[in-house]
């Protein structure tokens, strides 16, 4: 049975910024919050800093999880309003219907596999030139081309679109008066997709120090979407879209339409 859980960080304390910043790190302290040992079963996690006061980390989990480990090392310990909240996710994914729309929002990594990138990292070419010298053909070969982020807002969006429907959803066009200015009409003058990119980063870290650099393109959307798959939309809810996701990466989450984010 999944659980979908929020937990507050507090960012003045020591425990929160050794891994505020370091997604591996957040990733070490998610999955100590599982009680089988070593963990199998998927996680999923996403940081919301929208409040620099109070950060939250959703997470999704497959069996009900215990996170008295962050609150003591970052959060509010003593504090009732800051509680960590752990919900049966059941009831959402039964809410699922064909034609039923949802307020979403998910933070993922846009990437492209490319055969030879215009532009490699050093560790990219080292890799090409390895796999140039080995014998047999591309096949025999396993070469699946590089992962290249896509770095313009327009190829990001754009990513997440062709994913839609293979995610079992849909994103309405907006048909009303919006009331963010970030939705509206499109370049052609016709409605654009209800759906805005509303943050993007480029998050660096090491896993260990002195190891190399990890470098992730994020970027979070939020809008409308339509459900046209029930299981395909489940699918992607508990399994996440998109790479990096023990990195924070691909968790969608859905809530009630309110009037602010229904434009149709």
């Amino acid at each position: 049975m999944p659980y979908l859980s929020k937990v507050f960080l507090n960012p003045r304390r020591k425990g929160a910024l050794h891994f505020l910043g370091n997604p591996h790190r957040i990733h070490a302290a998610v999955l100590a919050g599982i009680a089988e040992q070593p963990v199998t079963e998927r996680v999923l996690w996403r940081l919301e800093s929208g409040n620099p006061h109070r950060p939250e980390l959703l997470i999704l989990t497959e069996t009900r999880p215990d996170w008295t480990h962050l609150v003591e090392q970052a959060g509010w310990p003593s504090a009732d309003t800051a509680t960590p909240l752990v919900r049966d996710y059941a009831p959402l994914l039964a809410r699922l219907a064909v034609g039923r729309e949802f307020a979403f929002r998910i933070t993922a990594n846009p990437v492209q596999s490319l055969r030879r990138p215009q532009k490699m990292s050093t560790e990219q070419e080292a890799l090409r030139a390895k796999q140039e010298a080995m014998e047999g053909t591309t096949a025999q070969r396993g070469i699946r081309g590089f992962r290249v982020a896509h770095r313009t807002a327009a190829h990001q969006l754009g990513w997440l679109l062709s994913r839609a429907n293979r995610a079992g959803f849909e994103i309405p066009h907006v048909t009303a008066l919006p009331s963010r200015p970030d939705l509206g009409l499109g370049e052609s003058g016709e409605p654009a997709p209800d759906i805005a990119l509303v943050a993007r980063d480029v998050l660096r870290f090491r896993k260990h120090q002195g190891g190399r650099e990890v470098v992730i393109s994020t970027a979070t959307f939020q809008g409308r979407l339509r459900v046209t798959d029930t299981n395909a939309l489940r699918t992607a809810l508990l399994t996440g879209i998109g790479p990096s996701k023990a990195y924070g990466q691909g968790l969608l989450t859905l809530a009630p339409l309110t009037p602010e984010t229904h434009h149709g």
